[in-house]
């Protein structure tokens, strides 16, 4: 059998079991209340591994890898929060977030803020910050969706574009976030799986560990630094923003409303960096193993840093498992663009209508629709040129921090934040990241070495998010409901 008839069963397959998950999920999804947070019914293994699904994009497969082959162990900072951000994220939003379903009919991380400041302004614009970002996001993982699908099919990319996202608004529109889930549990076994197999391979490849840590010591000495290539300022921006930004990371806060038993929350740490370990080994085992090759002589040097997963599967695994991991790598980007459509969809029939305060009726129809039309514009941007998406996709996830982490990771846990501060705070996060991305694309402002926009936009957010709330300090007991502060509490 060969090798394109190998991939295209195995992504037949792949998009089979995906189809049959989408009708089973549309079955059971009735109301709204499944559609945006799947009932509320959801168990600690299944909101676990969903989690790490949609936390872990493409990016894992074959953006990590390159940027270890490139930049050496520095590139590690990306990663080595995680079982610390998932500690945070259980103890500072989990158990709140949680809560605060047991007190107040909430779907969304908007309505959240509105609630803790009782401020539909705050709720607004928290939304609107929210759809920028989800669209970049989309656009730019539908892009890289489309990439795996035209290699994979032999489509051309635009039509590959359009197939991938079709297969995901067919599961999205249908069943929302209850397909979203479901499908996240198979994807996010796929991915481990595949990473564990190739993490195998790519220690077997070079020898061993200890072989391949000889190469890299005798040519390349500098790789295994703890830094790797990078300054120790940029690898430390890393841990930071990945380590704090991921508390504003809206598609995986939204979760926490879903747990069933609030009692389970105290595993969750666990279980999702467990699955995170797993499906993280193929980032750091190919990204080393690729490297050693190139030094030895094996493999010619990369013209770019992200064909080091595709390279090394060509090279070193047998043709079924690189089809596994290419499904993978699909599973990765549908997840997290299905993770994205629910919140956006959210965000649109909830959020900014009562922020202009409309009543939503019809909602799980008009979240329905929402789905179609986000879809709709997020191929119209991936569509465009690849500079295009590769620009609005960078303040992605600088967005979701910058605009939220102050507001909603440490206002659900200080009184004395207030409504003028949440309001200013994502404001502020919303301009800078825009303003001085666009500065640096154009040419007009250029970054010391080691300071990213993501951070410098995260820290300006929270300076004037405590710096608001001291000066209007006489407002935060008025604005925290009684209940809320049960929330806080608990």
């Amino acid at each position: 059998m060969s090798e394109r008839v190998q991939m295209l069963t195995v992504a037949l397959l792949y998009f089979a079991v995906v189809a049959g998950i989408g009708i089973y999920s549309a079955r059971r999804t009735r109301t709204a209340r499944d559609f945006f947070v799947a009932g509320r019914g959801v168990g600690l293994v299944t909101l676990a591994i969903a989690a790490m699904a949609t936390t872990l994009s493409g990016f894992t497969f074959i953006g990590g890898p390159g940027l270890i082959y490139r930049v050496g162990l520095g590139a590690m900072f990306i990663i080595l929060p995680a079982a610390l951000t998932n500690t945070m994220g259980a103890a500072v939003l989990a158990r709140r977030l949680r809560a605060l379903v047991d007190k107040r009919e909430v779907f969304t991380i908007p309505e959240a803020l509105a609630a803790r400041y009782r401020s539909r302004a705050v709720q607004g614009w928290s939304a609107v910050a929210i759809l920028l970002a989800v669209v970049s996001y989309m656009a730019t993982n539908l892009l890289a969706l489309g990439l795996v699908l035209e290699s994979t099919l032999g489509l051309s990319l635009a039509s590959a574009i359009c197939v991938g996202a079709l297969v995901v608004l067919a599961y999205s529109a249908s069943g929302g976030i209850l397909a979203g889930l479901y499908t996240d549990v198979f994807q996010g076994l796929l991915m481990a799986v595949a990473s564990t197999a190739v993490f195998a391979y790519a220690l077997d490849s070079g020898g061993g560990m200890a072989s391949m840590s000889r190469t890299l010591l005798s040519e390349a000495p500098g790789f295994l630094s703890p830094w790797g290539s990078l300054s120790p300022l940029a690898a430390l921006s890393f841990f930071f923003v990945f380590g704090i930004g991921t508390l504003g990371q809206p598609h995986v806060a939204h979760k926490y409303f879903m747990l069933r038993d609030a009692s389970q929350l105290r595993w969750f740490p666990a279980v999702l960096t467990l699955a995170m370990t797993l499906t993280l080994l193929l980032f750091v085992g190919v990204g080393v193993a690729v490297k050693v090759q190139v030094l030895r002589g094996v493999m010619p040097p990369l013209s770019h840093p992200d064909d080091a997963t595709p390279a090394f599967l060509r090279a070193f695994t047998p043709g079924p498992l690189a089809a596994l991991v290419l499904s993978a790598v699909t599973a990765a980007i549908m997840s997290t663009v299905n993770s994205f459509l629910s919140i956006g969809a959210a965000a649109c029939t909830r959020d900014l209508p009562r922020a202009f305060g409309m009543t939503p009726r019809d909602e799980l129809r008009r979240g329905r629709a929402w789905t179609v039309v986000l879809t709709l514009l997020s191929v119209l941007v991936a569509l465009r040129s690849d500079t295009l998406v590769a620009f609005i996709g960078i303040f992605g996830w600088g967005l979701f921090a910058s605009t939220l982490v102050p507001a909603l990771a440490i206002g659900f846990n200080w009184p004395g934040a207030t409504a003028a501060a949440a309001l200013a705070s994502i404001v502020t996060g919303l301009v800078a990241t825009l303003s001085i991305e666009s500065l640096a694309y154009l040419g007009w402002f250029r970054f010391p070495s080691g300071v990213t926009a993501t951070a410098l936009a995260l820290v300006l957010s929270l300076l004037v998010f405590f710096v608001v709330s001291w000066f209007t300090r006489e407002t935060a007991a008025s604005a925290l409901d009684d209940d809320l502060r049960a929330v806080m509490d608990a």
